[in-house]
């Protein structure tokens, strides 16, 4: 049986009514308004990666995390696991971080934001009951989104 490396993160939808929490990334790998998250640090708990994430890039305390999907891709040295939460449980004080500006975003105002590309397809699996995966499939150059 062969066995794939795999690097492990976190990203969190947090609702306040019709707004979700976005964050303006700076940085060029996944550039624009997306979900806030991070690594899961060797030895540390998905769900307590998530709350450390969360608090870090965004100064809340969140709780009542509900595991709502994952995400996967292929990296060069195997597969790219991101555990999918969200939460409308929390407190403290909003903040930014070096990773990007923090925004309460109104969802149906989502369309005049530069989001990240593949924003739409996750909130899918994060909001819709029948789905629970979002896998990208690379095919030469293409990399094909797959929900399930």
């Amino acid at each position: 049986m062969k066995r794939e490396m795999c690097e492990l993160t976190v990203l969190c939808l947090v609702r306040r009514g019709n707004e979700i929490l976005l964050q303006n990334r700076v940085k060029d790998d996944w550039k624009g308004y997306a979900l806030p998250g991070g690594h899961v640090e060797t030895g540390e708990s998905i769900v307590d990666a998530c709350i450390r994430e969360m608090k870090e890039e965004t100064g809340l305390t969140v709780s009542k995390l509900k595991l709502c999907g994952i995400k996967q891709f292929p990296v060069d040295k195997g597969r790219y696991i991101v555990f999918l939460f969200k939460t409308d449980s929390f407190e403290g004080q909003l903040c930014s971080s070096e990773e990007g500006g923090m925004e309460w975003v109104r969802v149906d105002e989502l369309d005049a934001y530069a989001t990240v590309s593949d924003l739409k397809e996750l909130l899918e699996v994060m909001l819709w009951e029948d789905l629970n995966e979002f896998q990208y499939i690379v095919q030469g150059d293409d990399w094909i989104v797959n929900l399930r």
